[in-house]
């Protein structure tokens, strides 16, 4: 009686053993290997997208608030621009920055009064930088941010994928040694299991971070584009009184 215990006992130890994620990982097929590795490394590098835009969003925000109350606080505009202008590096800096180039060489030309041609082709290339820029830094921030939508969408049908063909080996194992037994099934469906969860575990956190790092990028678009047109406004009125 003792005897079939510990039996009992060793053959759940290494039933345990050879259903670790690292055992199950081992004894997988090819097929089965190169979906678990893709999600391993997809979760990976989703994980790391979501540090670095999380900390550059708040780094951003941060920038942001602090440069408006700068501009805001009724100084001149030139001396902002000669502080910060060659070391701007965040987006509503930088595009400041390139309106004022832009007001500078055209002020650093002229010494006649605008008429309203010269004065409206200003606006234009005012606005045309300020534009260029606002796009430039836009496609920074969403840069990888498709990677997350497309593990998120993906990865369940990979580890979907994963697990068919782990129940097919199963099958396959019970036509081969006409055993339906549960050692000969449990590695097959082990393995189809685990590739399930491992795109759950690739595809959760990726849709997350995804919809909340969208809606960061468009409340900070739509906070960059307020900016601009504020700037812009401010422009045009300095321009109109140099008409004058």
């Amino acid at each position: 009686m003792e005897n079939d215990l510990l039996m009992a006992v060793e053959l759940g130890r290494e039933a345990a053993t050879s259903l670790s994620p690292w055992q199950l990982f081992i004894e997988s097929d090819l097929i089965v290997k190169a979906v678990i590795v893709l999600l391993v490394v997809s979760s990976f590098w989703s994980w790391a997208i979501i540090f670095e835009k999380i900390m550059r969003f708040r780094r951003i925000r941060h920038q942001a608030e602090e440069f408006e109350r700068t501009f805001w606080s009724g100084g001149s505009l030139e001396e902002l621009y000669e502080a910060i202008g060659a070391r701007a590096t965040h987006p509503m800096a930088l595009v400041f920055a390139a309106a004022m180039r832009e007001w500078q060489r055209f002020t650093a030309r002229s010494t006649t009064r605008l008429d309203t041609a010269r004065l409206e082709g200003l606006q234009r290339r005012i606005g045309h930088a300020m534009e260029v820029t606002l796009n430039r830094e836009l496609d920074q921030l969403e840069k990888y941010l498709g990677f997350l939508a497309t593990v998120g969408s993906t990865a369940p049908f990979v580890g979907l994928f994963g697990t068919v063909w782990g129940i097919m080996n199963s099958f396959q194992s019970i036509a081969a040694s006409k055993d339906t037994s549960l050692a000969v099934v449990a590695p097959g469906i082990a393995e189809a299991l685990f590739a399930t969860a491992l795109g759950l575990v690739a595809a959760i956190p990726a849709v997350v971070a995804y919809n909340k790092l969208s809606g960061d990028l468009e409340r900070y678009t739509i906070r960059l584009e307020s900016f601009g047109t504020e700037f812009r406004a401010l422009l045009s009125r300095q321009l109109e009184d140099r008409a004058a």
